[in-house]
């Protein structure tokens, strides 16, 4: 009863358990627990305990996912056997498929493709088209429409007409800019697409052929070789003994997974006669039936899982939804405030000051006013000039707004495979008994003694003999093999087809010395193959017919070669390798690094073994014994060991005998060593205030010691353990009344705290066993090491540092990475990895992990920049343009600022300038900052809207409508005073002789309005020199400087410069806009205000600096 309990237990309860206890309802998305669920099933169908249940609690991701578990619970194709194969997908056995019935399946059935996430175009082109300001904007294009034509305008106003196209003009403009975004995204994923190799090799008609992957059908045997990547999901039918394959792109598991043409499991996920879609043939040879392909496969299958989650909201996509939300709530407010005017005060008092046609388009005048619609087109500017930065610095953003999420970084999970370390094992020491060295010293000992390319001589020194040995068990015991077309390159740079452990083993022995002569003085004669019940390998050596006398220099006269007839055939060499403790107990002597002999295996030299193999693992190494021992196939052929090395009997004759009385010949450490820049770029990332955690797979010893040598543990005492989780008080911890450590300090919404200095060593069984209590006190940590974790494991630990304020970056490169690259903030994938990954992530790699610090210092400056770009672009594109509204509507006056020139601010000249301010530089050292608090640190703060509004806008506003009044008083004779609270009842007495109402208002007002366009675009000049520094004065930091040069301010100023004059002195924008030219007088005055605008704020600055603690520093955006 319990037990059904359990079992039905909800979605959140299932979720914090652990993973042995999942009974098909939990609801992880990756390889290992998909097969839990399927073992699950099968289990529960066979005792007859109910289903998981499928009740109200479930979401489509969990019914999706309850799908895939039925549909792998129920496929039988490792079951059957290779004849039910063929007869099941109509297949020859010996010709394959015929050519036509592939290309009719082909047609019918679709390619061997993966889907990825099909955009709704429809969806896409309304939110570009009504998103954002775009939906305000619509109203006013209607509302000009509407005021052009009878009975709100008669005769028809062009100019109203022409203001709504001009709208819509602005708005398909910001429609285009985010359209490019996505292009931009596109454009980068199918890049990326193309790297990926796609051919295979399969039977048609019974001739082997090369075809792209994607036309691959049900049905076709494929021929995979060592290096080949898996093309769908395949039934084997042939296999060679050591074939096997890499299955960490879906289980995270580094050991290689040994082949078999029978079913191995009754669950088709963990059937070892099973070759998965973009797994590696590591080893060996093969063919299989494809019985999955495309999105029927289990990477289609999870791709579909993940590419279904609905797409997360970047942090700068938050930031300008807000900014928009307060733009539009105050326009909309200000519009009200306008209307109730009018209606209560205007409209009775004032007839015919506002008619209701002029009213709409005050109205709307208002809109155009306070939205800067120029924003938008400048925000993508900004981002997308930094995503090419990013990708002159190998680092491809798939999406621009992820750019700036990378600021706000303040954790970093990352993997240790590949992105810690070179992905590459090498052998790091080697040790006889008696003695230790590294590869480098061995290497110099066999140079100064031998002569290049020799072979081993009697004459040779002991040492030299016995590093011979270990050379020779390296490079024999071993199923790697060199890529022959890079064969002369330097050995750490060839191209080793094999498994990692092989691949080290066989560097290594191309390392001492010359091996490729030594190779073809030995013949193998049988081989069994490492697998996971024996844990080692045994390769059997004969000599060569060529060279019979290496074989016995080195390890014996009674060592037969291939020149010998069957008769006179004697011993042969048997080769182990293993991990110590397996094969230990075989051992009885071991070879004298100094003397060339063997000596019996003590328990002092035991003790010597061990101490040295716990030595190099506290290093991060992995060890590996070389032994040697002896074969007698006659005596094989007398216990009735005949036949092939498939022959059960022999395999257990060559086993008996080759384990007898094992020899050791020496120790060799092996380990992926860290990037050389690793700790640089720890150090940098944590400089920058983002803690950087480790991820992996690997044991906690191993990952400990690795973390140790690229800097991310930093303590020199040994890192806490989840017994310090349970019991804090273990190492003098002190914990408050809230669970939480004592010394956190004072708590701050939207930034993580955590405890300088200590460090923290986890499993994936202690993550199973903790509550959220406890997951509080992990969070406090500064350095963390995640050991044996699995999959759904990395998904929790994204989620649980997210539930605290934690914005965390993700690295991986297989599929099983996907789900925690898709919920993490910015997730990180290697152009190396599989497909799906990438497909998941935001960020690709395209070089080493090095860039990740160039990429967040990229997106603080993306950061910096947009406030930069809004700050310069709110006191002319919205305060100084509501200002001349307000003024026309309360005070009565003439209009200073007409809508036409507003939008022509907002979208152009002001757009000019903005994009120069995207080219900026760092003001200071960005990487020396905490990252941003996206919860409090807004792009657009109180402290903004006071720089750009009250200061820059108020002195802004102030010099424009001066100028506007000053024209006025200047030629047409009245004054500011003679104009306030008229409501158009001017008193023609007051103009100059000669002039009429008509000429006034019909050009004298439209030509000041053009002076105050001109006064406010010059104005911009000094607001666009000051706003690029928020501290460092304009003689600190100039733009022509080669340090903070930026000469592209210039070419601005000069094209907005250019667009006025376009806007004021082009017959046809006058007559149809109601523009005018400008007198050269009013050309010039305005300079000495954008120079009075640039001491002002320089003042500030100086303030600032000056007096820190000032009102004005604690106000200071």
């Amino acid at each position: 009863m319990s037990s059904e309990k359990e079992q039905r237990k909800s979605l959140a309860l299932v979720r914090t358990q652990t993973m042995e206890r999942a009974q098909g309802n939990a609801v992880p998305i990756e390889f290992r627990t998909l097969s839990i669920q399927v073992t699950e099933t099968h289990r529960s169908n066979k005792t007859g305990e109910l289903k998981a249940s499928k009740g109200k609690g479930k979401g489509k991701s969990d019914e999706d996912l309850g799908s895939e578990t039925d549909f792998f619970a129920t496929v039988d194709f490792h079951k059957l056997t290779p004849a039910e194969i063929s007869l099941r997908f109509n297949t020859n056995e010996t010709l394959g498929l015929e050519q036509a019935e592939a290309e009719r399946r082909l047609g019918a059935n679709g390619p061997n493709t993966l889907d990825t996430r099909k955009p709704n175009y429809f969806k896409k082109v309304v939110g570009y088209l009504f998103g954002g300001f775009c939906s305000v904007l619509w109203i006013g294009v209607i509302t000009f429409f509407v005021c052009a034509e009878p009975p709100l305008s008669d005769p028809p106003s062009v100019t109203n007409l022409a203001l709504g196209f001009l709208v819509i003009f602005v708005i398909f403009l910001q429609a285009s800019f985010s359209a490019f975004q996505d292009f931009s995204t596109a454009r980068v994923m199918s890049s990326i697409l193309d790297m990926i190799p796609a051919d295979c090799i399969v039977l048609r008609d019974g001739q082997q052929v090369k075809i792209p992957a994607s036309n691959l059908v049900v049905g076709d045997r494929v021929h995979l070789s060592l290096g080949n990547k898996v093309p769908a999901d395949l039934r084997l039918i042939q296999a060679s003994n050591d074939t096997r394959f890499d299955r960490a792109v879906l289980t995270g598991e580094s050991e290689a997974i040994e082949a078999s043409t029978t079913a191995t499991d009754d669950n088709f996920l963990e059937s070892k006669n099973v070759a998965f879609m973009g797994t590696h043939v590591v080893q060996g040879s093969c063919i299989g039936v494809v019985v999955l392909k495309g999105n029927d496969t289990l990477m289609g299958r999870i791709n579909k899982l993940t590419s279904g989650r609905k797409e997360k909201k970047t942090i700068i996509h938050q930031e300008i939804s807000r900014f928009v939300r307060i733009i539009v709530y105050l326009t909309v407010v200000l519009a009200l405030i306008i209307l109730v005017v009018w209606g209560a005060w205007i409209r009775p008092t004032y007839p015919d000051f506002l008619p209701t046609a002029l009213l709409l388009v005050t109205l709307m005048g208002c809109v155009v006013a306070f939205i800067p619609e120029g924003m938008p087109i400048c925000v993508s500017l900004t981002l997308l000039m930094i995503a090419r930065r990013m990708r002159a610095n190998s680092i491809l953003p798939k999406a621009l707004t992820t750019v700036e999420t990378l600021g706000c970084v303040n954790v970093i999970c990352s993997d240790k495979t590949g992105t810690l370390t070179e992905n590459k094992m090498f052998v790091t020491n080697l040790a006889f008994l008696d003695c230790e060295s590294t590869p480098e010293e061995a290497c110099e000992k066999i140079e100064k003694e031998t002569k290049p390319q020799s072979l081993p001589r009697p004459d040779d020194s002991a040492q030299v003999l016995a590093l011979r040995q270990l050379q020779l068990a390296a490079l024999l015991c071993n199923n790697a093999k060199f890529d022959q077309e890079t064969i002369e390159r330097p050995v750490a740079e060839r191209t080793v087809h094999g498994d990692a452990t092989d691949s080290a083993l066989l560097r290594f022995s191309a390392q001492l010395a010359d091996c490729t002569t030594l190779a073809t003085c030995f013949e193998r004669t049988n081989e069994i193959p490492f697998n996971s019940r024996n844990k080692w390998m045994m390769a059997v050596y004969q000599g060569s017919t060529a060279q019979p006398q290496v074989i016995k220099t080195l390890f014996g006269d009674e060592m037969t070669s291939g020149d010998k007839s069957a008769s006179e055939k004697g011993t042969q060499l048997v080769f182990v390798k293993g991990a110590p403790d397996v094969l230990l107990p075989y051992c009885t002597s071991f070879l004298n690094g100094s003397t060339n002999a063997p000596q019996p295996l003590s328990n002092e030299w035991t003790n010597e073994l061990s101490r040295i193999q716990q030595a190099w693992s506290r290093r991060g190494q992995r060890v590996l014994m070389l032994c040697k021992s002896r074969y007698n196939p006659y005596f094989a052929d007398a216990n009735g060991a005949n036949g092939s090395s498939g022959n059960s009997a022999l395999q257990e004759e060559l086993t008996r005998q080759g384990l007898h009385e094992l020899c050791i010949i020496g120790l060799v450490g092996i380990m992926d060593p860290p990037r050389p820049e690793i700790k640089d770029t720890i150090a940098a990332c944590r400089r920058a205030g983002a803690r950087f955690f480790m991820v992996t797979g690997d044991f906690g010893l191993t990952a400990a010691a690795i973390a140790n040598q690229i800097g991310l543990f930093t303590a020199n005492r040994e890192p806490d353990t989840y017994e310090d989780i349970v019991d804090p008080t273990r190492k003098g911890n002190k914990i408050n009344e809230h669970g939480s450590f004592e010394d956190l300090g004072e708590y701050e919404v939207g930034r993580p705290r955590f405890r300088e200095g200590t460090s923290l060593v986890l499993t994936g069984s202690d993550l199973s066993r903790m509550s959220p209590g406890e997951w509080d006190l992990v969070c406090a940590y500064e350095e963390i090491v995640f050991a044996r974790t699995s999959p759904e494991q990395k998904l929790k630990i994204v989620s649980e540092f997210q539930q605290r304020d934690g914005v965390v970056a993700v690295t991986g490169d297989g599929v099983n990475d996907a789900p925690a690259l898709k919920a993490a903030d910015v997730g990180v994938a290697v152009v190396s990895g599989s497909d799906v990954a990438i497909e998941a992530a935001d960020l690709i790699l395209l070089g080493g992990f090095d860039s990740i610090p160039i990429a967040m210092r990229l997106g603080r400056i993306v950061f910096q920049n947009l406030q930069k770009v809004i700050g310069y672009l709110l006191p002319a594109g919205s305060w100084s343009e509501i200002w001349p509204v307000l003024i026309n509507t309360f005070l009565g006056t003439p209009l200073p600022l007409s809508s036409f020139l507003m939008i022509i601010i907002c979208c152009f000249t002001d757009a000019f300038p903005c994009t120069a301010l995207v080219m900026e530089q760092e003001e200071f050292d960005l990487m020396a900052q905490p990252p941003r608090n996206a919860k409090k640190e807004h792009l657009i703060t109180g402290r903004i809207y006071l720089q750009s509004y009250i200061f820059i806008g108020s002195v802004m506003t102030i010099f424009s409508n001066w100028l506007f009044f000053a024209y006025l008083k200047e030629y047409t004779g009245l004054s500011f005073r003679d104009l306030v609270l008229t409501f158009g009842e001017i008193d023609p007495a007051n103009l100059h002789p000669g002039l009429t109402l008509e000429e006034f208002n019909g050009y004298y007002v439209n030509t000041g309005q053009c002076v105050t366009f001109v006064s406010l675009v010059i104005m911009q000049w000094g607001n666009v020199l000051s706003i690029r520094n928020r501290r460092m004065s304009i003689l600190q930091a100039d733009p022509i400087r080669e340090k903070r040069r930026n000469l592209w301010l210039f070419l601005g100023m000069i094209c907005s410069l250019a667009m006025a004059i376009l806007v004021t002195e082009t017959p046809g924008i006058n007559s149809v806009m109601l523009t005018n030219p400008v007198p050269i007088k009013y050309w010039l005055l305005p300079i000495p205000c954008a120079v009075a605008v640039l001491l002002l704020d320089e003042t500030r600055k100086l303030i600032v600096r000056c007096f820190p603690n000032s009102i004005i520093a604690k106000l200071a955006w």
